[in-house]
């Protein structure tokens, strides 16, 4: 099911700013599908502890709610007790190759926006969310959709950025200019008042990762690769001059160690939580 973005109402936390545009981040995601499994090491980390907290909560139809190229998805679907997968991404472009690249015979397949589910009520035996729910605007209307679609007691688990995602790369941009470079995710206290009254929670954890780079490019490299362009409103859209990204990576030297590489922060919350 093919759905029409730019006709979706646009609902946000007025304290999140204004919502992003989702046909960009669509378009953004579709274009790095071929790229994305060379660079996606700590996606598939995430991804994979994520499974680790779940184990065994999987079974009947299940969705892989922003399936992406389709790796975990495919897990999901040889997993014994699962009988009905459904894949779900924005990105047309990512379904299309992770069908080609990862096609399973218990696998459909869908198009659609995770706050607009094109799912009947009460349906879901479970949904399991790797690193795709940062994308949405208002995670009040996201969590309202999920607990429609879920059964009572069926789990939801999800692996999400928290604010302290990319902390370096936002601090180096913002001794160069006052424009929005970094996307902005929501806070672990948002995100338990979002579930509060839907879900149980039964796990709730934060893990920090701190990766390690030889050069900025390597970072930034990596972040295109993977489709994660800033796609925020109030973004640079103009032309990057020499000066200021010379000043950008002169501010962000500040964070190179001892060692010789330079860091970038992810804050990483792992939820596992029941339909009430």
């Amino acid at each position: 099911m093919i759905v029409d973005l730019a006709a979706q109402r646009e609902l946000r936390d007025p304290a999140r700013g204004p919502a992003r545009d989702k046909e960009a981040v669509a378009s953004s995601f579709s274009r790095a599908a071929a790229s994305y499994d060379g660079v996606a090491a700590l996606q598939r980390r995430i991804g994979h502890q994520l499974l680790a907290y779940s184990a065994g909560a999987w079974q009947g139809r299940v969705l892989d709610l922003g399936s992406g190229t389709g790796y975990f998805t495919r897990i999901l679907a040889e997993q014994p007790a699962v009988t009905d997968l459904l894949a779900l991404d924005l990105a047309e472009g990512m379904l299309r190759y992770a069908r080609a690249q990862r096609g399973h015979a218990g696998i459909r397949w869908l198009c659609a926006d995770a706050e607009a589910l094109p799912l009947a009520d009460n349906s879901l035996d479970g949904v399991f969310s790797s690193l795709a729910i940062q994308w949405c605007d208002d995670s009040g209307r996201l969590f309202g959709e999920l607990r429609r679609v879920l059964k009572p007691g069926a789990p939801l688990g999800f692996a999400t950025l928290g604010p302290r995602t990319l902390w370096e790369l936002r601090d180096a941009w913002s001794r160069v200019d006052d424009f929005v470079h970094v996307n902005g995710f929501e806070s672990r206290h948002r995100l338990r008042a979002a579930l509060a009254g839907r879900f149980e929670i039964e796990r709730f954890e934060t893990e920090e990762i701190c990766l390690q780079y030889p050069d900025l490019r390597g970072l930034t490299d990596e972040l295109k690769g993977i489709g994660a362009h800033n796609l925020n409103p109030g973004r640079h859209c103009g032309l990057s001059g020499r000066q200021r990204i010379k000043a950008f990576r002169d501010a962000y030297e500040r964070f190179r160690s001892q060692a010789g590489l330079l860091p970038a922060s992810y804050e990483v919350y792992y939820g596992l939580v029941r339909a009430r």
